[in-house]
């Protein structure tokens, strides 16, 4: 697997699996029923920013996108939002994503990246978070509506770097 910065040409691909994410309202707060040209900026970062693909196979597989957490004077923390095509999940798309980013943020002189919205339910995640290094320093509860479980808690997740 290749992890390589977007280009404009990569977003219809990554738009596909942002679209059917979204539409599955178990991982985000972002909209839902946006179009192409709509979603891009909720997912394609500007500088000082980027967004990368995970490319397996000549596919796209995943994307990550990453930069400061706040500007300014909170700056130098990071945060990144990660998805995962479903047709390639469990295959350590989002391990090596996660991976990147860490090493990205180190790169670029990040303290520490910060997640801001784990939805508690989303397990998966969860766990992975934690396997690299990330612990759970505060809970907001009941700030997602999940379809199946209601209002759940959203973790903040946070990595000293």
């Amino acid at each position: 697997m290749e992890i390589r910065e977007c280009t404009d040409k990569d977003w219809p691909a990554i738009f596909g699996f942002y679209s059917a994410t979204m539409k599955d309202g178990r991982s985000y707060a972002f909209p839902e029923g946006q179009g192409l040209e709509e979603a891009r900026p909720w997912w394609m970062e500007q500088p000082p920013g980027q967004t990368v693909a995970a490319v397996a196979a000549g596919e796209i597989v995943g994307s990550a996108k990453m930069g400061p957490n706040r500007p300014g004077r909170g700056g130098h923390i990071a945060t990144a939002s990660f998805l995962v095509d479903p047709r390639h999940r469990d295959q350590g798309v989002g391990r090596a994503l996660g991976e990147y980013v860490l090493g990205w943020a180190r790169s670029e002189g990040y303290r520490g990246i910060q997640f801001n919205a784990v939805v508690e339910t989303n397990l998966p995640a969860v766990h992975l978070w934690q396997s690299i290094g990330f612990q759970i320093i505060g809970t907001v509860p009941g700030a997602f509506d999940h379809p199946e479980h209601g209002l759940v808690g959203l973790h903040v997740m946070f990595q000293e770097l």
